[in-house]
């Protein structure tokens, strides 16, 4: 992003590459900073600051200022850098932490809130007619599907997991119109997967896919959530990913959670609570 503006500093007004060479000098400080003190400290308008960030291609400021937080976040030492055998334990602590934060950044700043809005409306809807929710992984996305199971089961939702392909497609045999499939794979080329999602389309149930941008079964759901990962074993991407996967279980829960309301789901919770606590340790 800062080789971005570098590049086209010179093409713009006098002005606005005042701002941009603050940019360039403390691009931490100019995340931070409120426009009146970063037009202060270039000696210009607040307007010329704004307009600085739309040259760019920006919607204004605060568009700008976000995407610079997340770009200089992924940019800390050892990102994308591979674990080698020479490697401390305090450097494979910070390059192993430092990749799944810039995972997680990356998809903060590329999500399609509109398509989480469509996954957690599809999946009120599955609830208030009072028909299944189903969750289908394969290998690490497995113990994801198995997490979704239990988030949304604590919801009161009807809902089961699966990672074994034999019961996946049994079970997307029996989904009707009304019930919703989720289907989560990081690579998103899994033959079972892809066969269940046909058959679940084909009996008129709504298929969620979280996966990779462009994989066969991006392609072949009906709603898709992109987790774009590099599959790259040298990174430990499997975990990463599978950690990526289990915080968009949680944003879509929290959303679906909001839209049911809390004066049933609250109390509801609370006694699920008690009881288990009573059972634990009585």
């Amino acid at each position: 992003m800062l080789e971005r503006v570098e590049s086209q500093l010179n093409s713009l007004p006098p002005a606005e590459q005042r701002v941009g060479q603050l940019l360039l000098r403390d691009p931490r400080a100019f995340a931070k900073l409120p426009v009146v003190e970063l037009a202060e400290r270039s000696q210009v308008s607040k307007p010329t600051v704004v307009r600085f960030c739309r040259s760019l291609g920006y919607d204004g400021l605060s568009d700008f200022k976000l995407k610079l937080a997340g770009s200089l976040s992924e940019g800390v030492p050892f990102i994308h850098r591979n674990v080698g055998a020479q490697d401390s334990t305090s450097e494979v602590l910070v390059k192993v932490i430092d990749n799944t934060v810039a995972a997680f950044l990356k998809y903060r700043n590329d999500a399609s809130t509109s398509a989480i809005e469509q996954a957690a409306q599809a999946i009120v809807l599955t609830h208030k007619k009072n028909k299944r929710l189903e969750f289908f992984g394969a290998g690490n996305s497995g113990i994801v599907a198995q997490d979704a199971q239990h988030k949304f089961f604590r919801l009161g939702f009807h809902t089961i997991a699966h990672s074994d392909g034999h019961l996946q497609i049994m079970s997307a045999s029996l989904l009707k119109p009304g019930d919703c499939l989720v289907l989560v794979s990081n690579s998103g080329r899994t033959r079972d997967l892809l066969d269940a999602c046909d058959i679940a389309r084909k009996n008129g149930a709504t298929t969620v896919v979280i996966t990779a941008s462009g994989s066969p079964l991006s392609k072949a759901g009906q709603i898709h959530l992109a987790a774009d990962h590099p599959e790259s074993y040298e990174r430990f991407s499997p975990m990463v990913s599978r950690l990526l996967h289990l915080m968009i279980i949680d944003v879509l829960a929290t959303t679906v959670a909001l839209r049911l309301g809390s004066t049933q789901l609250q109390p509801m919770l609370r006694t699920m609570k008690n009881n288990l606590l009573q059972k634990r340790y009585t």
